[in-house]
């Protein structure tokens, strides 16, 4: 009789083992069929079903970062481009208020208006060339005109309104040169040209002021860019305010009609559109709420209320219309600021990245009836 081989030996025992798990293993019942996948508990997907037929889940994972870092990339801009986007609503909002004075025959309000947009659309220049680092570089943006890129939009709507806003702001000066000679003649020409070119800067002006709005929603920053709708219309507020507060300050009271409805005008827009990103956006809003950028947009709020009430009950007051000019100023930089800096804080905290792409993913999902666990394969 041969010797048993090991081969068979070591099959023998494997049959063994295998009959004395089985024997270890609890019934499985009709109501729990295993599945061709395994164990469902390490898909993921798919837990057991209990008797009245709940589907169990593995809880939802915890996102995080590495390190804790953020998710995006946060915007490089520094306070010099929140400076800028003040400065250029207020060369919007000022060249509207100068037409206004030029087509009712308001001199105070159109001098005015004319000066406060070339001082501001020049300061706009220096911030912005601040933050690109050489002169060079806005000279670059003009070699091209890409209408779906907000940044060139804009680089033209300055090109085109600077030099008009300058041309009417000079035009001003045709007052104090000589009536004789070469300066004489000069001086008789540029009331004309003085009133076609301050036309151009105000047809230039909304563009002026609600391109920067365009320009926040086109970045990635969650809280910018959920409120595409709402920034142009807070900025075009904005900067309808900040002319008016020029107006109020720099014009008597019999002069200043324009201002104040441009201040009710600008201040119903501004409130509008702020009180619509503090509550539609949902997490989104929670930056505009909170922090530094909340307490900035609530102070800008209650200046432009106080603004327009001072700018409407004391319009025969020469003092109350210059507080409400400059509390409608000072709210216009606030605004500015607190839109600015909501938008960089939700880009440093992953939470306002990940949550609403979640969101976005489940409500697709729903909308089109999509059952959550399509890639689990039926079981056997």
């Amino acid at each position: 009789m041969s010797p048993p081989s090991p081969v068979g030996d070591r099959f023998r025992r494997f049959r063994e083992r295998l009959a004395a798990e089985s024997l270890d293993r609890p019934p499985v019942s009709d109501d729990c069929p295993s599945t061709a996948s395994g164990s469902t508990e390490a898909g993921g997907r798919r837990g057991r079903r209990r008797g009245g037929g709940e589907e169990l889940r593995v809880p939802e994972a915890e996102f995080t970062s590495y390190y804790g870092r953020p998710v995006l990339k946060g915007p490089v801009w520094k306070w010099d481009i929140a400076a800028y986007l003040f400065t250029g609503g207020l060369a919007a909002g000022s060249s509207l208020l100068a037409a206004g004075g030029q087509l009712t025959g308001r001199p105070a309000l159109r001098r005015a208006g004319r000066v406060t947009a070339l001082v501001a659309v020049s300061a706009s220049a220096v911030f912005l060339v601040k933050d690109l680092g050489r002169p060079a570089r806005f000279h670059h943006m003009l070699r091209v005109a890409k209408l779906t890129s907000p940044m060139s939009v804009g680089t033209w709507i300055l090109t085109v309104y600077g030099p008009a806003a300058g041309v009417a702001a000079i035009a001003e000066a045709a007052g104090v040169l000589p009536r004789h000679g070469l300066l004489g003649l000069a001086g008789r020409a540029l009331p004309s040209i003085g009133h076609a070119a301050g036309l151009v800067a105000a047809g230039t002006a909304p563009a002026l002021a609600t391109y920067t709005g365009v320009l926040l929603a086109d970045t990635a920053v969650p809280s910018w860019h959920e409120a595409y709708p709402e920034l142009p219309v807070i900025f075009a507020g904005s900067a309808l305010a900040s002319g008016a507060g020029v107006g109020l300050l720099a014009a008597p009271p019999a002069q200043a009609g324009p201002a104040r409805r441009m201040a009710v005008a600008g201040a119903a827009l501004e409130l509008y559109g702020a009180h619509r990103v503090e509550t539609r956006l949902g997490l989104l809003s929670e930056p505009y709420r909170l922090g530094r950028p909340g307490r900035l947009l609530r102070a800008g709020r209650l200046l432009t209320v106080g603004g327009v009430a001072g700018a409407l009950l004391g319009r025969r007051s020469r003092v109350v219309g210059a507080l409400s000019g400059t509390a409608l100023l000072a709210a216009s930089v606030l605004t500015r600021f607190g839109i600015f800096y909501g938008g960089v804080a939700s880009a440093r905290d992953p939470r306002y990245t990940v949550v609403p792409q979640r969101e976005r993913v489940e409500a697709r999902r729903t909308g089109m009836d999509l059952p959550s666990d399509r890639a689990v394969p039926p079981a056997v």
